[in-house]
C-alpha cells in the first residue's frame, strides 16, 4: 500500500531462511502485479527485496526474476542487506553490470539506509517507517474479494442462462427447461450479502484507520475493488431480480399445473367412482331397517365425497388467491378450472343431498305405514275380542275407544298417502341426475312398492272400517238393550212407588157424595198413570227380548223384571179394585144418607118405607166392614189402607152420618107414634 516519491506502488518481497521456490514467488508476483490498474502500473513499482534472512545467491535470483516477470514496470530495485558482511564489490559491480540489461536500478542498502528513497510514511515498521499494515488481515480481505467475485462471477452465469433460458422459446419449451440445474449451485442470498459486507468492510477502511484511528490512505488494490465489487453486486441485483421473477413465474406456473392436476383428481373422482356410488344405489328399501341400512350405506359414500370436497374447498382458496394476484394471463384458465370444479361438485353435491332427502322420505314413509300396521292390528284385535260389558257407559266407553282408534287410522292413512305421495314426486326427478342412465326400470319397482303398501293399508282400513260399522250396531243395539232394561226395572220402580201411594196415601173417602166422586175420579187418573206405567214396562222388556234375540244374548235381568212388573201391577189392581169398590160403597152410602137428611118433614110419604133406612144401615156397616178388612194378594200376602188412625178417623165419620140417619129415622117415626091416639 506504500508510494515512492513517484507516486509508483511499493512492492516487498520478504526472503526467509529457508528455500525459496522461485515458481511459487513467481505466481505470486504475477498475481499481486495483477491487482494494480494499468494506469498505477504505468507510474512504476519500487521493489524491495528483503533479503536479511536469505543469502546472496536467492537475493540475486529474485532480483533477475523481477526481469522476466515485471521488466518494464519496475524503476528501482532497493535490495535490504543483512547486518553481515557481503562482498560490496562482488554485489555492487554484479548489478552494476546489468543495469543496461536488466532494465531497472537495483540498490543494495540497509534498511536504516531505505529512508534515502521512500518516505518513512510510506514504509512499513519493519523498515523503520509508519504505514500501518496487516498482512494477515489484507490476505483475508482478498481472499474474501477473490471468493466473492469467483461466486459472483459463476452466479452471474447461471443466473443469466437461466434468465435468457426463460425469457426464450414457447411455453413448451419453458416447461421443458425445469431440470436439475433450474436452482444455481449457490445462494444468491448468501453471495449479495457476502459482496454487501465486503464493500461496507472496504468503504469503511477508506475513512477510518485501525489501531487508535490514524487517518491512512486506502490502498489501490482496495480502491479498485471498490468498483468492483459494487460492480458486480449491480449486476447481481439485476440478474437476481430477474430470477425471482422468473422463478415466481415458474413457482406459479409449477401452483397452476399442480391445481390443475388436483382439479382433474378431483373432477375425475366425482364423476367417475363417486357417480358410479351414486348410480349403484337406487332403491328405497321395503321397510324401516331396510332404509336405515341403506341411509348408513349412503353416509358412507358421503364420507369419501367429504374427502374431496375437502380438497375442492382448499383449491377453491388457492385458486382465489391467484386469481387476487390479478395475472391477466392466468385469469381465463383460472376461471374456468374454478368454474369446471365448482360445476361438478356443486352437481354432486346436490346428488348426495337428493338421494339423503330421498332416504329421510323414505324411511319417513315406513317409520308411518308401520305405525299404521300396528294401529290396525290393535284395531283388528279389539274388533276380534267379543264385547261382554257390565253396563252401558262401559259399552259407551269402549264404542268411543273404538272411534278413536278408527280417527287415529283415518289420519294415519292420510299421513301415509301423504309421505308416499311426496316420495313418489322425489322418485319421479330421480332421473334428472341420473347422468343418462335409464332409471325406469329400479323407479318402477319403487313405484310400485309404494303404492302397494298404501293400497294393502286402504284395504286393511276398509275392512276394519266394515268390522267396526257391525261392531258399533251391536254395540249401540247392546246400549239400548241394557237402557231398556234400566227403564223397565225404572217402570217397576215407578209402579211399586205407585202401588205404596195407593195404600198409604189413597185412604180418605170424602165427607159427602161429591167429595168422594172427586176422589173416585182422581183415582181413576191415577189408575190411568199406573196403567200407563205398566205398558211402557211392558214395552221395553219386549224390545229386551227383540234385542236379545238380535244379539244372540240372554239378558241378564229382563228375566225377573217382567214376573216383577206382573206381580206389582198385579198388586196394584188389586188394591185398585178394592179402592174402587170401597169409594163406590161411600158414595152410594153418602148419596142415600144425604138424600134422606136432607127431605122435608112435611113429606113424610117419602119415608113410609123402612127399607130405605134399612138398606144406608146395611151400606154403612158393610163399608165399615171393608175398612177393617186387608187387601189380601194372590201370595197370600196383606195390606191395609193407611195407618190403623187413618182407617178409624174414616169409620167414625161414616159412623157419625149412620147416627144422624138413625136420628132422622126416629124423628120419622115420632108422629106415626102420636097419630093413633089421638
Amino acid at each position: 500500500g506504500g508510494k515512492d516519491r513517484r507516486s509508483g506502488l511499493i512492492l516487498t518481497i520478504p526472503l526467509c531462511l529457508e528455500q525459496t521456490s522461485m515458481d511459487e514467488l513467481s505466481v505470486t508476483l504475477d498475481y499481486l502485479l495483477s491487482i494494480p490498474s494499468e494506469k498505477c502500473k504505468a507510474r512504476g513499482f519500487t521493489v524491495i527485496v528483503d533479503g536479511r534472512k536469505s543469502q546472496w545467491n536467492v537475493v540475486k535470483t529474485v532480483v533477475l526474476m523481477l526481469q522476466n516477470v515485471v521488466p518494464a514496470e519496475v524503476s528501482l530495485v532497493c535490495v535490504v542487506k543483512p547486518d553481515e558482511f557481503w562482498d560490496k564489490k562482488v554485489t555492487h559491480f554484479c548489478f552494476w553490470k546489468e543495469k543496461d540489461r536488466l532494465g531497472f536500478e537495483v540498490i543494495l542498502v540497509s534498511a536504516n539506509k531505505l529512508t534515502r528513497y521512500i518516505e518513512p510514511c510510506q514504509l512499513t515498521e519493519d523498515f523503520g517507517g509508519t504505514l500501518t499494515y496487516d498482512h494477515m488481515d489484507w490476505l483475508n480481505k482478498r481472499l474474501v474479494f477473490e471468493k466473492f467475485t469467483k461466486e459472483s462471477t459463476s452466479l452471474l452465469d447461471e443466473l443469466a442462462l437461466i434468465n435468457n433460458g426463460s425469457d426464450k422459446g414457447s411455453q413448451q419449451e419453458k416447461e421443458r427447461s425445469i431440470d436439475l440445474n433450474f436452482l444455481p449451485s449457490v445462494d444468491p442470498e448468501t453471495v449479495l450479502q457476502t459482496g454487501h459486507e465486503l464493500l461496507s468492510e472496504l468503504q469503511q477502511r477508506r475513512f477510518n484507520g485501525s489501531d487508535g484511528g490514524v487517518s491512512w490512505s486506502p490502498m489501490d488494490d482496495e480502491l479498485l475493488a471498490q468498483p468492483q465489487v459494487m460492480k458486480l453486486l449491480d449486476s447481481l441485483r439485476e440478474q437476481y431480480t430477474r430470477y425471482q421473477e422468473v422463478c415466481r413465474q415458474r413457482s406459479k406456473r409449477t401452483q397452476l399445473e399442480e391445481i390443475q392436476q388436483k382439479v382433474m383428481q378431483v373432477v375425475n373422482w366425482l364423476e367417475g367412482p363417486g357417480s358410479e356410488q351414486l348410480r349403484t344405489q337406487w332403491g328405497i328399501g321395503d321397510s324401516i331397517r331396510a332404509s336405515q341400512a341403506l341411509q348408513q350405506k349412503h353416509e358412507e359414500i358421503e364420507s369419501q365425497h367429504s374427502e374431496w370436497f375437502a380438497v375442492y374447498v382448499e383449491l377453491n382458496q388457492q385458486i382465489a388467491a391467484l386469481l387476487n394476484a390479478g395475472d391477466e394471463e392466468d385469469l381465463v384458465e383460472l376461471k374456468a378450472l374454478q368454474q369446471q370444479l365448482s360445476d361438478v361438485c356443486y352437481r354432486q353435491a346436490s346428488q348426495l343431498e337428493f338421494r339423503q332427502n330421498l332416504l329421510q322420505a323414505a324411511l319417513e314413509f315406513h317409520s308411518v305405514a308401520q305405525d299404521l300396521s300396528q294401529q290396525l292390528d290393535g284395531l283388528l284385535g279389539m274388533l276380534c275380542v267379543d264385547v261382554a260389558p257390565a253396563d252401558g257407559a262401559s259399552i259407551q266407553q269402549t264404542l268411543k275407544l273404538l272411534e278413536e282408534k278408527l280417527k287415529s287410522v283415518d289420519l294415519g292413512l292420510q299421513g301415509l298417502r301423504e309421505k308416499g305421495q311426496s316420495l313418489l314426486d322425489q322418485i319421479s326427478n330421480q332421473a334428472s341426475w341420473a347422468y343418462g342412465k335409464d332409471v325406469t326400470i329400479e323407479n318402477k319397482e319403487n313405484v310400485d312398492h309404494i303404492q302397494g303398501v298404501m293400497e294393502d293399508m286402504q284395504l286393511r282400513k276398509q275392512r276394519c272400517e266394515d268390522m267396526v260399522d257391525v261392531r258399533r250396531l251391536k254395540m249401540l243395539q247392546m246400549v239400548q238393550l241394557f237402557k231398556c232394561e234400566e227403564d223397565a226395572a225404572q217402570a217397576v220402580e215407578w209402579l211399586s212407588e205407585l202401588l205404596d201411594a195407593l195404600l198409604k196415601t189413597h185412604i180418605r173417602l170424602g165427607d159427602d157424595a161429591q167429595e168422594t166422586k172427586v176422589l173416585l175420579e182422581k183415582h181413576r187418573k191415577f189408575v190411568d198413570v199406573a196403567q200407563s206405567t205398566y205398558d211402557y214396562g211392558r214395552q221395553l222388556l219386549q224390545a229386551t227380548v227383540v234385542l236379545c234375540q238380535s244379539l244372540r244374548c240372554t239378558s241378564r235381568s229382563s228375566g225377573d223384571t217382567l214376573p216383577r212388573l206382573n206381580r206389582v201391577w198385579k198388586q196394584f189392581t188389586i188394591t185398585s179394585d178394592e179402592r174402587v169398590h170401597r169409594l163406590e160403597t161411600a158414595v152410594a152410602f153418602h148419596s142415600s144418607a144425604e138424600k134422606i137428611l136432607q127431605e122435608c118433614p112435611e113429606q113424610p110419604e117419602a119415608f113410609n118405607e123402612v127399607e130405605q133406612f134399612d138398606e144406608i144401615e146395611a151400606v154403612g156397616k158393610s163399608l165399615l166392614d171393608r175398612l177393617t178388612v186387608p187387601v189380601v194378594y194372590p201370595d197370600g200376602s196383606e195390606q191395609y189402607f193407611g195407618s190403623p188412625s187413618d182407617m178409624a178417623s174414616a169409620a167414625e165419620h161414616i159412623r157419625e152420618r149412620m147416627k144422624l140417619v138413625s136420628l132422622k129415622k126416629q124423628q120419622l117415626r115420632q108422629p106415626e107414634a102420636t097419630t093413633p091416639e089421638s
